[in-house]
């Protein structure tokens, strides 16, 4: 592996799902530049959700947007839900 990239496991919750031909697809990899955020992975993914629209939990922790990834970190990635 390039050692300028790092590998991250995701999980994506809900909505955040992908959806496929053979169904959501609930756990990804993505490969990003080593030194990269939270936002830059949900950049990568094209995630619009920002601030208390999504909880970010990074190797069982809740993590702040700003958070830099290390190569094999795990990232769960949950829209915050609403109740009315």
């Amino acid at each position: 592996m390039d050692p300028a990239k790092i590998k991250i496991s995701v999980q994506l919750h809900t909505i955040l799902q992908i959806e496929t031909p053979e169904g959501p697809e609930k756990i990804i990899t993505v490969e990003l530049p080593a030194g990269s955020s939270m936002n830059d992975l949900l950049s990568a993914l094209n995630i619009q959700l920002t601030g208390d629209q999504i909880l970010l939990v990074l190797n069982g922790r809740t993590a702040e947007s700003g958070a830099i990834l290390q190569d094999g970190d795990r990232v769960n990635l949950m829209p915050a839900i609403s109740g009315g």
